[in-house]
């Protein structure tokens, strides 16, 4: 019997292990289709990673990086913008025209413009997701690239947590500098200057609409609906509010502040002229918009 015993328990064994193995490899099954969901896009439905490790961001970068997703090729733009400097460092820089580039770098998601060129060479390289640059306001692009990391849940957190730091240090502004001041938000040009709506980075969509500060009339009339208005230096008097927020371009001849037009505007008499960095201020992410927004509460209200 003990002969009998050894050799049954032996199949026995094996037919345990094998069922082990069947169940092991149906669980993986398992675990490899949940690795991917699909993601409503504005082109429609995209398979997209629950977990990319290796994104290409051609747009929206800096959304991502504030989701610590993880970047291995960017845009020159944000490339270039000092807040995102240490975020970035060893990313490439790439464009929808470096194909070869972009398949070096074995993305399993890419995120474009919907302008953007060769979306559909680069959609077989990985899953992309393009997006409309304004389709979707400040908060809610925040949010939409949240949904498409399978980090919606964050994404939103912030945003509902922003929204109300942002309206009480607004409440404090407009109680320090009275409820009819005015604030424009004026950036140098080359030869010219431009002024911001409520919704063209720059802060505006902090000061305009989370802050529900006043823009100058003109200001209104004719930069609120186009987002951006042009003008040249002989009317800047025209647009400056009782606050102006400049936005110096590093890159362009900044002399102007010495003629006697800069000089003479009230905000500049004043001592009431915030100046920030184009270069740092162009998007409206979390990174730049919590850096503008203690900016802001750091300019306004301590003397």
């Amino acid at each position: 019997m003990k002969k009998l015993a050894v050799p049954f328990l032996l199949i026995l064994i094996l037919i345990l292990a094998a069922c082990g193995k069947a169940e092991g490899e149906s669980g993986a099954a398992e675990s490899e289709v949940s690795d991917t969901f699909t993601y409503e896009s504005e082109t429609g439905a995209v398979e997209v990673p629950t977990d990319p490790k290796r994104i290409i961001a051609l747009t929206n970068g800096p959304n991502v990086l504030a989701l610590e997703g993880n970047i291995v090729g960017i845009d020159e733009w944000t490339g270039m913008n000092p807040l995102f400097e240490e975020k970035l460092e060893g990313v490439e820089i790439v464009t929808e025209d470096n194909l070869e580039k972009i398949i070096e770098l074995d993305p399993d998601l890419i995120i474009a413009g919907s302008h953007m060129k060769n979306l559909d060479k680069l959609g077989e390289i990985a899953p992309t997701v393009s997006f409309t640059w304004g389709k979707l306001d400040y908060l809610d692009q925040q949010v939409e690239i949240g949904k498409l990391l399978n980090k919606e849940e964050q994404a939103v957190s912030w945003a509902e947590d922003f929204q109300k730091r942002a309206a009480a240090i607004g409440d404090e502004i407009r109680a320090e500098i009275g409820e009819d001041a005015t604030v424009s938000v004026i950036e140098s040009g080359n030869k010219e200057f431009y002024v911001f709506g409520d919704n063209y980075a720059r802060g505006t969509e902090i000061l305009y609409q989370a802050m529900d500060l006043n823009m100058p009339a003109k200001v209104e009339e004719l930069a609120l609906e186009a987002g951006v208005y042009t003008f040249s230096s002989e009317v800047l008097p025209e647009f400056a509010g009782d606050y102006v927020i400049f936005s110096k371009n590093p890159d362009v001849d900044n002399s102007f502040t010495e003629t006697d037009v800069w000089q003479n505007i009230p905000a500049v008499k004043n001592d009431q002229v915030f100046e920030i960095n184009t270069k740092a201020s162009t998007y409206s992410d979390p990174i730049t918009l919590e850096y503008l927004l203690d900016f802001f509460e750091e300019s306004f209200l301590t003397k």
